[in-house]
This record gives structure tokens, sequence and C-alpha cells, in this order.
């Protein structure tokens, strides 16, 4: 075999190399896109339940009107978030004003009796359930893609194409840290 031929070979597998690795990462990339939006849509559906709650309480618990309006303004913000970062702020400030809902709803008995407060708690169990994991994903892709992205030599084939870190989404503070002591 000459060195003409040898130098060819090598070329074809160092570039058959380098577009593996492309892909792989454009594939992680799209992965962590697309579990971020799985975020997005199941927060969508927290968000539209939340102001049904708020009125079926409102109903009951009508001098409570500094607690629907805390968490019509949580609400608003956890909308207007984007990053990672600023979506667990402002969900943590939402969870706050939630756990303050259902501090007055203790206190009104046939509230918590109302069939139609029940399923709408209980969806709004289901769906927590569905961000958790959806979190849970959207952190595991992040996790691959950075990695990838910061082992060599795949980081050779990252910084020549500009891929760059996500974010993980990570818990704000302390207070979400603690398990919840809300009682239904």
């Amino acid at each position: 075999m000459s060195a003409g031929t040898i130098i060819v070979v090598v070329v074809i597998v160092l570039l058959g190399w380098g577009v593996l690795i492309y892909n792989r990462l454009v594939r992680l990339r799209i992965r962590a896109e697309e579990a971020w939006r799985d975020i997005d849509t199941q927060l969508k559906r927290r968000y539209d339940l939340i102001p049904n709650l708020v009125e079926t309480v409102k109903g009951y618990a009508t001098h409570e009107r500094g607690v629907f309006e805390e968490v019509t303004k949580a609400r608003a913000a956890a909308m207007g978030a984007t990053s990672p970062k600023e979506v667990a702020k402002a969900e943590a400030r939402l969870k706050g004003a939630l756990k303050s809902l259902f501090a007055v709803v203790e206190n009104y008995p046939q509230l918590k009796a109302n069939e139609n407060f029940q399923q709408l708690q209980q969806t709004l169990e289901e769906v927590e359930d569905q961000i958790q994991r959806a979190r849970m994903y959207y952190n595991a892709v992040v996790r691959d893609l950075n990695t990838n992205i910061g082992i060599f030599p795949q980081s050779l084939i990252a910084n020549l194409f500009h891929f760059t870190p996500r974010e993980f989404y990570t818990l704000t503070g302390e207070e979400e840290r603690k398990a919840p002591q809300v009682r239904f």
C-alpha cells in the first residue's frame, strides 16, 4: 500500500469519525430542546388549571383576596420565565402561593368535599408528577449533551461547530429542597 493511499484512508476515517460525533451532538441538542418543550407543555397545563382552582376556592373564601392575588401574580411570573434558572425561581414562588391557597382550603371543610375542587386537586397532582418526570428527563439529556461536549475528543468537534453546554434545571433555594407539608 502506498503512502498516498494510507493518507486518503486516514483522512476518510477521521472525516467519518467527525461526522458521527457531530451527528450525536446534534441529536442530543435536539433531544434537550424537546425535553425543555415537554416541561413547557406540562407547566402550561398547570397554569391553565390554576385559574379554575382559584375561582373554585374564591366561591367559598371571598375574604382571602391577598392569597388569590399572589397566586395570580406568581402564575403570570412563571408563565413569563424562559431560562431554566428563571423558570425554577418563578416555579418556587408559584408553589409557595399554591401552598397558601391550599392552607386557606383547610379552613373550609365544605370546599374540601366539593367534587369540582377534588377533581382539580387530583389533576394538579397528576400534572405535578408529569412536570417532575419531564424535569428529570431534561436533566438527563442535558447531562449527556454536556458530557459529550466536554470530553475529549468530542470537544474538538463541539468547539468547531459551536456547541455550548445547556443549563440544568435546578432547585432555587433551601425552601424548594424541603419536602412540602401541604395536606389535602
